[in-house]
């Protein structure tokens, strides 16, 4: 794993992925979070570390470069927080070893685009 990616990856499932909410009951539902700001919606009222434009990058990563198989293990590995790790490998349909080499190809994509990003 490419321990930075990593980080970027946990605080992108946070920020766009997560169902805790922001203080109140808004939770995750953006209408309900519109309502309790009276329609005054501040992107990244998480706490989120991730730059937006970092968040937003990463988000069109997962959902359209990488190949299906990888965007699956990232979602599965930073997303879902209510299986066990073993659940997780069989979702993906494969073994635990199998399950890493795909995480560290999906960081380096990852990396590789990010890189290539900002270079453009």
């Amino acid at each position: 794993m490419i321990k930075r990616i990593d980080t970027l990856l946990k605080l992108w499932a946070e920020d766009l992925h997560s169902d805790a909410g922001t203080e109140g009951s808004g939770g995750g539902n953006m209408i309900a979070m519109l309502m309790e700001t009276k329609g005054e919606l501040i992107r990244g009222t998480r706490g989120s570390r991730v730059l937006l434009d970092e968040s937003a990058d990463i988000e069109l990563i997962v959902n359209k470069h990488l190949p299906p198989q990888l965007s699956v293990l990232v979602r599965e590995h930073y997303c879902n927080h209510d299986s066990f790790l073993s659940q997780k490998y069989t979702h993906c349909g494969c073994s635990r070893e199998t399950y890493y080499q795909r995480l560290h190809q999906a960081h380096e994509c990852i990396a590789s685009l990010l890189l290539g990003k900002r270079a453009a």
